[in-house]
């Protein structure tokens, strides 16, 4: 079990890295810009402002997951948990823009318009539960935020798949909309009720310790 972690841990933080670097190229103005992306009637200059935003929050993520930052390093934990809820803010926002934009009609935009209103809404609400001290409902909330900040990875691996299926791109693209962060979000949600099952007062997952109800002290300015 501890080497399953351990592996599904690093391929968090490989895929992670790996998709957030590569996305930073559109601040520069490097490689090709997919049509699906340079068709976005709004993808100047909201484009950019996305790709800041979600890759930092995507980059940030897996080291908000680690139980040794938060015991060892709380001020780290907090303060990155800062940029991260700034770079979720500032991708949903934008991604709502570019979701109105989408050239690929009302079914994608309704997709990735969904998935930034739900994405703002549960860091949200990860933050407000931090703020008061209420430390299970916090992790509960930012493994959700976690959830469908790793949409940026499931997208590109429907995308690269999408190519040998018998179906129309646009097509399949439409379902991506959807499929790139609704079957992570359930996933989460299924891991936490797990651990809320496997003990409500201690054991579960690691970080998750906490049963719901206990409090800590709200978080300071340092």
């Amino acid at each position: 079990m501890a080497f399953k972690r351990r592996s599904l841990g690093v391929l968090n933080v490989v895929s992670c890295a790996l998709v957030a670097l590569v996305s930073f190229r559109y601040l520069f103005g490097l490689g090709p810009v997919p049509p699906s992306i340079s068709q976005n009637a709004f993808a100047d200059p909201w484009l950019v402002l996305h790709v800041a935003g979600a890759a930092t929050a995507l980059l940030l993520s897996p080291l908000q997951l680690f139980p040794q930052l938060r015991t060892r390093a709380p001020r780290w934990h907090r303060w990155l948990g800062r940029v991260y809820m700034l770079g979720c803010t500032v991708g949903g926002v934008s991604g709502a823009v570019l979701a109105w934009g989408s050239a690929a009609g009302p079914v994608a935009t309704a997709g990735f318009g969904s998935l930034a209103f739900v994405w703002l809404y549960t860091t949200t609400a990860g933050w407000w539960h931090a703020a008061r001290g209420r430390i299970f409902q916090h992790r509960a909330w930012m493994v959700r935020s976690f959830s469908l900040t790793y949409a940026a990875v499931t997208l590109r691996v429907y995308l690269a798949i999408l190519p040998a299926l018998p179906i129309a791109f646009l097509d399949g693209y439409r379902a991506i909309a959807f499929l790139c962060w609704v079957p992570n979000l359930v996933i989460a949600e299924l891991l936490i009720r797990r651990w809320r099952w496997a003990s409500p007062g201690t054991a579960g997952a690691p970080g998750m310790a906490s049963p719901p109800g206990q409090m800590a002290p709200p978080l300071r300015g340092s």
